[in-house]
């Protein structure tokens, strides 16, 4: 049997909170596109792969239904940090202002910086939750790291496959558009494994002080935030 927490326990909402913020800086720093020789990447990798880390910790912790609501709430507020530059954009500066263009140079290409994170995020957060949480009700609590790696590079895998591909088509050209997209996808799964000893004490925790966790079935654990979705 699958046990979780529920999303109304102590830390759900402070993991929610990180989870929002970490993604909006990464999609804000992915403006820039960086090169460490024939490596190139964008600003984004410095942080995203928190990201799903952070995914992993609320899939497993507290279930698939909790995990949607974090992808839902990061989808609605990632709109509206589009829709804020959006709208600073197109205000005329003020007296004195003389950053205009570089301001425009950079968040300009927010809107299909966000476009791009929106769809590989929403798809690749997803399926990361999806397949941990398929996988851990056929294994139970044994081995976490199995769920984590299988999880993690499902959803890596096609979140940086859409993303590469919407923001940065026709952007960077021929074969460094190829080596970006790898880089992309091994650099955020070795992440992923450095961080696994860090992610299991997390989750370690997670459950230990959630006191609802081993308390909810997954049958009544779905039910319950199905009802308040």
């Amino acid at each position: 049997m699958a046990a979780f927490a529920t999303s109304r326990g102590r830390y759900y909402a402070i993991v929610l909170a990180v989870f929002c913020v970490v993604l909006i800086v990464s999609n804000i720093s992915a403006t820039k596109v960086i090169g460490f020789g024939p490596i190139v990447t964008d600003g984004g990798a410095f942080l995203f792969p928190i990201a799903y880390i952070l995914g992993d910790v609320i899939s497993e912790v507290y279930g698939f239904a909790a995990a949607r609501k974090a992808v839902i709430t990061g989808f609605a507020l990632q709109i509206l940090a589009s829709f804020v530059f959006w709208l600073v954009l197109i205000s005329p500066p003020g007296p004195g202002y003389e950053s205009q263009e570089a301001f425009e140079a950079v968040l300009g290409f927010y809107p299909r910086i966000v476009l791009a994170s929106l769809v590989g995020y929403v798809v690749g957060q997803l399926l990361n939750s999806y397949v941990l949480v398929r996988v851990k009700r056929a294994m139970g609590e044994k081995r976490l790291w199995v769920r984590l790696m299988c999880s993690t590079g499902v959803g890596e895998f096609a979140d940086t496959l859409l993303f590469c591909t919407i923001a940065f088509a026709g952007v960077i050209p021929g074969s460094d558009f190829i080596v970006y997209i790898v880089v992309g996808f091994v650099y955020k799964v070795a992440v992923e494994v450095l961080c696994l000893p860090l992610t299991y004490q997390v989750i370690k925790v997670f459950k230990r002080h959630e006191p609802s966790y081993g308390n909810v079935d997954e049958t009544e654990h779905l039910r319950a935030n199905a009802a308040k979705l």
